[in-house]
């Protein structure tokens, strides 16, 4: 059987066809080429078209399925994954009544504060296991303050995957865990929060209804499946959220695994069986993909702005031209500490992680004299390391004890210094895969229509290209380099 994956996000949306029994990815696209608009009318908002969203899904998988052909008849489920956070309300003819207001959009903050100060602090970590923050919920509380009119017209909303499927099968389902990343769910009465819909005036009709991530959840229409060169009646088996979706890819479900990116931000997503939460908020727990009533499995995400736009703001400001492995290897040629430069890589806004406070990048110990560009990118390097650490040890109090770190074979992890010193800091073994959300999502059909009986059997394709592990004789020095660089931040954040 070959699996359709498509991971619609906020630049793009890219389709992949997988065969089930190699492994092998058949067929990759992604629309459009240049990055899908995002309209901002004021500072700090973000909104798209949900029919833009629908119009280059169509053309990704047209293009897949143009590639192999006859094939394409050979695509037995579909899977979804999307960007986490956004809403989408329609009325009753299932039409959009307005643009999505998209997970980077801000201007719902206040809104979820204040939910946070009034329903109380104990309540809300204890059974939403997060802040309302700035989270689906809270966007639609602006909607409802804002925009009484549209309000009143909503019959269900949806995040962005759910449109998504609604259009390839008609049917309008959302997922469990898609409630839980919109800061719907209840973690101590496993429901909806009939007190933060209250609290809110949120009716609970405007849900659609909820499935397990695994699941068929509806069934290709004739009509798009003529658009799209495939079968009708192909199930649409598997719907996430990109970062729980990201793990998945990287067969990141087990209590104890550690999914990381390190592109522009840097994400860590840790899988814990435990109920645990942060007293500051500065991570978001949500129903990872594989969660069950008796097999509990929760994500715990933290977000990092600051990571690889430090490495590409040198690249660009430093790097006369020098290519990101150029960099990686001038950066190899200097020793661990950088001859006592030291960065910290929080120029990208304010931090979650860091109380929501913007720090704003710093160079520490440069000296005129010994420093050359070399310095510089692994002192970089050094800083994104470090902040991942402290970001780690963070998640720690949530009950993620990473012992495997799992990635993408991308952005930061393609450097050597960077991995080791991520590796000797945390003590995790770092595991390197050459995959993507949408062979993620591709993997998570395979699994929610039964075609692979178990989750090891959907990932029996999926081999390591990389490992690194820990080196012995050079942790205790990093370990020293990483309290210095701590007490820098420490100073900074008071």
């Amino acid at each position: 059987m070959l699996l359709l994956g498509i991971d619609s996000g906020s630049s793009s949306v890219k389709a992949s066809i997988l065969d089930g029994d190699s492994g092998k990815c058949l067929a990759s696209a992604f629309m459009p080429e240049t990055e899908m608009e995002i309209i901002a009318e004021k500072p700090g908002w973000a909104e798209q078209e949900p029919a833009l969203w629908w119009e280059n899904l169509k053309l990704a998988v047209r293009k897949c399925t143009s590639a192999i052909g006859k094939r394409a008849f050979e695509i037995g489920a579909i899977g979804i994954s999307y960007q986490m956070h956004g809403l989408v309300a329609v009325d009753r003819m299932m039409q959009p009544l307005r643009r999505s207001i998209i997970w980077c959009d801000s201007r719902a903050v206040e809104y979820g504060n204040r939910a946070f100060r009034d329903l109380g602090k104990e309540f809300c970590l204890s059974h939403l296991l997060n802040s309302p923050g700035n989270f689906t919920a809270s966007k639609l509380a602006w909607v409802k303050e804002n925009e009484p009119e549209i309000f009143r017209k909503i019959y269900k909303i949806m995040l962005p995957g759910d449109y998504l499927a609604f259009r390839l099968t008609n049917e309008l389902k959302t997922s469990f865990t898609g409630l839980s990343e919109g800061i719907f769910w209840d973690f101590e009465k496993n429901e909806k929060s009939s007190e933060l819909l209250n609290y809110f005036g949120f009716d609970p009709s405007i849900f659609p209804e909820a499935v397990p991530s695994f699941s068929v959840q509806g069934y290709l229409q004739k009509s798009v499946a003529e658009e799209l060169n495939l079968p009708a009646g192909i199930p649409v088996s598997y719907r996430a959220g990109d970062q729980p979706n990201n793990a998945l890819s990287l067969n990141v479900l087990s209590p104890g695994e550690v999914a990381a990116t390190a592109g522009t931000s840097g994400v860590i997503y840790g899988v814990t069986d435990q109920k645990k939460f942060d007293p500051y908020s500065r991570v978001n727990t949500f129903l990872h993909v594989n969660h069950t009533p008796q097999a509990r499995r929760l994500g715990v995400l933290l977000c990092i702005n600051g990571t690889g736009i430090l490495n590409s703001w040198i690249k660009r400001n430093a790097g006369n031209g020098l290519s990101y492995n150029e960099m990686n290897e001038m950066a190899s040629s200097v020793g661990p500490g950088s001859d006592g430069l030291m960065i910290l890589p929080f120029g990208n806004g304010a931090e979650r992680m860091l109380y929501n406070k913007n720090i704003g990048a710093k160079i520490e110990g440069l000296n005129f004299n010994i420093h050359t560009k070399s310095h510089l990118f692994r002192a970089a390097q050094e800083g994104i390391a470090f902040s991942f650490r402290y970001g780690l040890d963070i998640m720690k109090e949530t009950g993620i004890e990473p012992g495997i770190m799992r990635a993408g074979a991308a952005n930061m992890f393609l450097s050597p210094v960077f991995r080791e010193v991520l590796a000797c800091i945390t003590g995790s073994v770092i595991h390197l895969y050459n995959t993507d959300g949408s062979l993620g999502a591709a993997r998570g059909a395979g699994i929610g229509c039964g075609y692979y009986k178990s989750e090891k059997e959907a990932f029996a394709g999926l081999k390591s290209v990389s490992t690194t592990e820990p080196v012995k004789t050079l942790s205790g020095t990093y370990q020293e380099l990483y309290e210095k660089w701590k007490e820098i931040l420490v100073s900074v954040i008071k």
